[in-house]
């Protein structure tokens, strides 16, 4: 069961802790986060200022609220990109495997991960420019390879199956065949890896807001807050410790889920439960 697996539920509630800081940020935060106060900037946690503030007098909490619904954004529309455009190029290649085609979106996949995600990331938002929405692009290109190299590999397993040769001689098309047996069989495969996916999202987004390729100014980021925290480290450590740890706790989360997950998915996995 789900409650008695300890990295499901510490993953579970990690991620919606996560995700409710997000959701309540669009209606709630204990300071505009955009808003400076010179006077009382570097100020460390206090009652008033739970994480303290910036060197522009900003809420650290409030920012850091934000910076979780800025990643959430991000990681999920990337990783939907990688999942929408990836998992039918993959069912497709086992469906024509062998074929020209097969090879090309191969090959192509290959290409892709010739290149470490995150300097690809940096190439593309480096041409095009700085800003979410190129950010949001640029992972979501190295999402492709990943779903459509585990969805091709999971369906190969599966067209050799008396299932899946039954629904051939009824007639059915291969690709009636891919939607309707496949797909629904590798599913779980595929919620599992969106999970990882999502948290290397996560850090994707959080080293391109890092290096100023991110979400832009005024919007928070928790790799911008990074960022401006590098030089006043010794002055104001909770510049630095508190949207660091978000990133670590936020993708240990995810991680904890989608490990537990794929032991609750498949039962060889579940280690003696």
């Amino acid at each position: 069961m789900a409650v008695g697996h300890p990295a499901f539920v510490l993953g579970f509630v990690l991620s919606a802790l996560f995700i409710a800081l997000a959701l309540v940020s669009f209606i709630w935060t204990p300071f505009d986060p955009t808003r400076l106060d010179i006077a009382g900037k570097l100020k460390g946690p206090s009652l008033t200022h739970w994480f303290g503030t910036d060197h522009f007098g900003r809420d650290m909490f409030s920012m850091i609220m934000v910076g979780a619904r800025v990643s959430i954004a991000v990681a999920f529309v990337a990783v939907g990109i990688g999942m929408i455009v990836g998992v039918p190029l993959g069912l497709y290649a086992a469906a024509r495997r062998g074929s020209l085609l097969d090879e090309i979106i191969m090959r192509g996949n290959d290409l892709v991960f010739a290149f470490p995600s995150l300097l690809l990331a940096i190439m593309i938002t480096a041409v095009f420019g700085p800003g979410s929405v190129n950010a949001i692009i640029a992972i979501g290109i190295f999402n492709v390879p990943v779903f459509a190299r585990l969805a091709r590999g999971a369906a190969l397993s599966l067209w050799t199956r008396d299932f899946v040769l039954a629904a051939r001689v009824a007639g059915k098309t291969k690709a009636r065949i891919s939607a309707e047996h496949i797909l629904p069989n590798i599913a779980n495969l595929l919620i599992v890896q969106g999970t990882i996916q999502f948290s290397l999202a996560i850090l994707a987004e959080a080293a391109l807001a890092y290096v100023g390729l991110g979400a832009q100014p005024p919007l928070p980021s928790w790799g911008r807050m990074l960022a401006d925290a590098q030089t006043l480290i010794s002055l104001a450590p909770h510049m630095a410790l508190f949207p660091g740890f978000a990133i670590i706790v936020t993708v240990l989360g995810l991680n904890l889920l989608g490990d537990g997950l794929r032991d609750l998915f498949d039962p060889r996995l579940r280690r003696g439960r």
